[in-house]
């Protein structure tokens, strides 16, 4: 089987939790100080060894592509005015050995419906699946550390994280047994259960590895609740035919599909910014409580 070289962004959602920030620009594109988290996660991705960027888009997703485009004006600009430091790193947002595809999701049917969207342009390769709005903090990245595991399994692997019981409506939980270091074979995962139905305090974050076998599980779903295709309901029907393992990833996980997890990782960036920090370190001990 082939290395990880492919991976997919679904970034078609609406960000109703942001709006009326997000009425017109994805919530992919909000920034952490002085970067979107979509250039977060292909970082993360591109410093994984993934080449191919495949974005499932949506409606009035398009400043997503031009913000990963060679923008000509702006680098005339830069250039004639000798910012060169600038220049650099507009130029550096997408190395010319990365390469940026994008595909439409027609209609918001569920993450699984999304990643199958992008199911011929992956091929029978294995693949990433990265949610942008979790932004995971931690060198090596977390994807990095997935792509090393698959590299001695060459099976599915999901990133887990423990929870606490009330929040296990909120993820995909998933029980299985130990197999190595931080990893668990799994045999089954569970969506937004109640606390006292959930198998484990293990809950599915947003990185995935997957076989290209998902696709086959993804087209056998039935739609669930709201006419969605989960994920989750394929990787359970992955199980009965592969192994598929998860993995307690190394780092830190600010939600940012949430307001106080986008503050949080706000307020944590800021502080280590080369430009910000020791300002804003200062500005904050200053606060009258």
């Amino acid at each position: 089987m082939n290395d990880i070289k492919k991976a997919v962004f679904p970034v078609a959602g609406l960000g109703t939790r942001f709006l009326p920030a997000t009425k017109a620009s994805p919530k992919e594109m909000l920034c952490i100080v002085d970067k979107p988290l979509i250039q977060y996660a292909v970082e993360e991705a591109i410093e994984a060894g993934i080449t191919e960027m495949i974005f499932v888009t949506g409606r009035s997703k398009r400043s997503i592509e031009d913000h990963f485009d060679k923008s000509f004006e702006l680098e005339h600009e830069l250039e004639q005015k000798n910012k060169t430091v600038l220049l650099e790193l507009v130029r550096n947002i997408k190395p010319s050995n990365v390469n940026c595809v994008y595909v439409r999701q027609p209609e918001a049917l569920g993450l699984g419906h999304a990643v199958n969207c992008a199911a011929k342009l992956v091929g029978n390769d294995p693949f990433a699946v990265i949610l942008a709005d979790d932004l995971l903090d931690h060198q090596p990245g977390v994807l990095k550390q997935m792509v090393e595991v698959f590299k001695h399994y060459r099976s599915s692997i999901v990133a887990v994280e423990r929870i606490l019981p009330e929040q296990s409506k909120s993820y995909g939980v998933v029980k299985g047994t130990a197999a190595g270091d931080r990893l668990t074979k799994m045999s089954q995962i569970v969506e937004k259960p109640e606390p006292k139905d959930a198998p484990s305090d293990q809950g599915v974050v947003g990185r995935y590895i997957f076989t290209p076998s998902i696709f086959k599980h993804i087209d056998g779903l039935k739609p669930g609740a709201g006419g969605e295709y989960q994920l989750t309901d394929a990787i359970q029907s992955m199980l009965a035919e592969e192994a598929v393992y998860a993995y307690a990833y190394e780092g830190v996980r600010y939600d940012c599909g949430s307001k106080i997890g986008f503050l949080k990782a706000t307020v944590e960036f800021a502080l280590r910014h080369p430009e910000t920090g020791a300002e804003f370190s200062s500005y904050l001990s200053n606060l009258k409580p």
